[in-house]
């Protein structure tokens, strides 16, 4: 008999699903399990590392460490440290296979889509090996549950951080997790190639003024602050274009002005050639990141 039902494995920061079973149950209990682990998913930087809730016909069971969490739909009759027991080796498994970087870089829901056939062979294992056979395992996952318990939410805390109380007001949630960015072009590279750049000779230029100022004029700090700020700014038009962000527009005419004004203001430091390569870069830059547009993320396909 099936007592792990479904199970995901999420990014603990931002709650974004980077794998999951197949779906095989379609009964209206399930799916409202389902939304609920969903719910609890955007959540579990909250909580502690092991939690529990239940409903009618299931209990959801999770398990997190570091910035990767597993989390499991079962049966209200299997017991906990079987539960956790299968989260706890399907994590080893997941971190074991992808790096935190990769881990980390996800910016589409079920980037690792792959990894579901292992989450169908782990829970056909733990579904149908005899308890015995895992009996060590469990001995040592349950004398960790006696000694620290895992936390234990109720219906009405996942209907709380849902949004839900009692007029089902829907959770706004951000828009990263339900839009992904357009593919990285070949001038957008080059863009961050030379915007590192930059950054690289602005910070290179700016300590070693700073190092060779022992009595530090108030000419000379406007100068270290003329590097150093269009340092700060070159890096952050990287993370523009790498990443969404809200108010994108008004963040990208800002670095721009900052690089502009800093490269102005050396123009002793600096020859005009200096000066109109960092400029049309930062130009370079902010047109890339203003033209890399959202994409709306396709159908979970019953994922």
């Amino acid at each position: 008999m099936s007592m792990i039902f479904f199970a995901s494995v999420v990014r603990v920061r931002d709650g974004l699903p980077l794998s999951a079973s197949t779906d095989f149950y379609h009964t209206q209990d399930f799916l409202e399990c389902r939304r609920r682990l969903k719910t609890l998913a955007l959540q579990l930087a909250q909580y502690p590392g092991r939690g529990s809730a239940e409903s009618c016909d299931f209990s959801i069971h999770f398990s997190s460490s570091g910035d990767v969490a597993c989390m499991a739909i079962c049966s209200r009759q299997c017991p906990a440290a079987m539960a956790f027991c299968f989260l706890e080796t399907l994590w080893w498994e997941f971190t074991a296979s992808y790096d935190t970087t990769c881990i980390g870089l996800a910016s589409r829901p079920y980037a690792f889509l792959e990894f579901d056939s292992v989450i169908q062979k782990m829970k056909w294992h733990f579904n149908y090996v005899s308890s015995s056979q895992m009996k060590s395992s469990l001995e040592k996952i349950q004398e960790e549950l006696e000694f620290q318990p895992p936390v234990v939410l109720t219906v009405e805390d996942t209907d709380m951080a849902n949004g839900m109380m009692n007029g089902h007001i829907p959770m706004h949630s951000e828009p990263a997790p339900n839009f992904r960015m357009e593919p990285v072009t070949a001038l957008g590279i080059l863009s961050l190639v030379l915007n590192i750049m930059c950054a690289a000779l602005n910070l290179i230029r700016g300590v070693h003024l700073a190092e060779h100022s022992l009595q530090v004029a108030r000419e000379e700090i406007g100068n270290i602050l003329a590097f150093l700020i269009p340092f700060v700014a070159c890096i952050f038009q990287c993370y523009l274009y790498l990443f969404y962000s809200p108010a994108r527009t008004m963040k990208v005419v800002l670095m721009l002005f900052f690089i502009c004004l800093g490269n102005v203001y050396l123009h002793g430091l600096r020859n005009l050639w200096q000066i109109l390569f960092h400029i049309g870069v930062a130009f370079l830059s902010s047109y890339q990141i203003l033209t890399r547009q959202l994409q709306e993320k396709q159908s979970d396909c019953g994922v």
